[in-house]
């Protein structure tokens, strides 16, 4: 039985994590450019789905790389980092959205 997705076929070991890798920074790029709230919300929520499935395939990638190269590619940092990320949209997705309380200023300044 073959365990390899087609991506894993098709792509290379190092050639998969930098699509991977890609595909995570356009994502990214995309959900700048959101305008409203809800739109933005809806990207990054995509986003976060996405990079969930990048970590997927770069873990693949890592379980098929060959133990004896002559320079070896930082999988574990790729996962480390795409982790950040998909942390930190999910703190920015799960923080409220109510008006935090501001203290109110004073407003006279003269005496």
């Amino acid at each position: 039985m073959n365990t390899k997705t087609p991506e894993t076929v098709l792509l290379g070991t190092g050639r998969m994590a930098r699509r991977a890798w890609a595909i995570a920074l356009l994502l990214v790029a995309i959900s700048a450019r959101a305008g409203d709230t809800e739109s933005e919300r809806e990207n990054l929520a995509r986003i976060e789905n996405e990079l969930a499935v990048v970590q997927q395939m770069v873990a693949a990638a890592s379980r098929d790389a060959p133990p004896s190269q002559r320079v070896n590619f930082r999988y574990e940092w790729l996962i480390t980092d795409l982790d950040v990320m998909r942390r930190g949209i999910q703190q920015h997705l799960n923080a409220p959205m109510q008006p935090r309380p501001v203290e109110p200023l004073r407003g006279d300044y003269r005496q």
